[in-house]
């Protein structure tokens, strides 16, 4: 008989108990722009997707596919080195699977990073901005469906999906170290083209500050499960019916590597303070 969802949770948690031992409070997504910081952890254990029951496997460029267990700026924590993104076929569930087994290991904090399109006509390309909150534009809601109470409520609240204590903290780190820190509302779509000039300017009027592929989907699932939120964009190209560049696969991994040393500096320095 086919496992429930909630079986499968349980049974990748159980496995990577057995296979790690100690356990971390703190969950880090390593999307664009963070991938340095894995390093700058003190690795212990490395599990490789392909081998975690019931893990997907990362296909993008640029995403390598481990779970990757350590210490970072003198906490434990568990990183998620390769995320998995709609537009590349997975359902929901899929995609967010990862956060409901880090909450089952006891994970409370979650770091989230990616790359973004930014239509704020403050924004610079390289610039890091905080995600304050988000607008969510993908076809479908990970919570679609049957809703398990022992993972959280059927109606979760998301009125502070990304915490302000958090967000505090981070404003704090920028302004000791000089370091421009951009604040701004996320919209996920579902890609993977990139936005027309119209739909940016789109976006913007309804809101958004920069527009991405990821992230909206795990912290839905983060909130849901009680976990505490800190999300965190590269703005790797800027977009609007007045600019004309084309970005590129190539161009936005440059300004996110670019943008790293500043991300890894935040992250770390939070991590030192929780």
């Amino acid at each position: 008989m086919e496992k429930t969802y909630l079986e499968r949770i349980k049974e990748t948690a159980s496995f990577i108990k057995e296979a790690v031992g100690e356990l971390p409070r703190i969950g880090i997504i390593l999307g664009t722009g963070l991938g340095d910081l894995v390093n700058h952890i003190n690795i212990k254990y490395e599990l490789s997707y392909q081998n975690i029951p019931n893990f997907p496997i990362s296909t993008v460029e640029g995403h390598s596919g481990k779970l990757i267990f350590g210490n970072l700026g003198g906490k434990y924590v568990v990183a998620m080195q390769g995320r998995f993104h709609f537009y590349e076929g997975y359902d929901m569930k899929q995609v967010t699977f990862p956060v409901r087994v880090m909450k089952e290991l006891g994970v409370d904090t979650l770091f989230v990073s990616n790359a973004a399109g930014g239509m704020n006509k403050e924004f610079k390309v390289g610039d890091v901005m905080v995600i304050t909150d988000h607008i969510n534009l993908f076809p479908e809601n990970p919570l679609r469906g049957k809703n398990y109470e022992d993972l959280g409520p059927r109606f979760p609240a998301m009125t502070e999906a990304y915490s302000q204590a958090l967000i505090d903290m981070a404003d704090d780190i920028a302004r000791e170290d000089g370091i421009r820190l951009m604040h701004g509302v996320y919209v996920g779509t579902q890609g993977p083209t990139f936005e027309t000039p119209a739909e940016y300017e789109y976006f913007r009027v309804i809101g958004g500050d920069a527009v991405g592929m990821s992230t909206v989907p795990e912290v839905i699932v983060a909130n849901h499960a009680g976990m505490r939120v800190f999300g965190v964009s590269v703005i790797t190209d800027l977009g609007g019916k007045d600019i004309k560049e084309v970005p590129t696969h190539e161009e936005v991994q440059k300004a996110a590597i670019k943008a790293q040393p500043v991300m890894t500096k935040i992250i770390k320095d939070m991590l030192g303070r929780l």
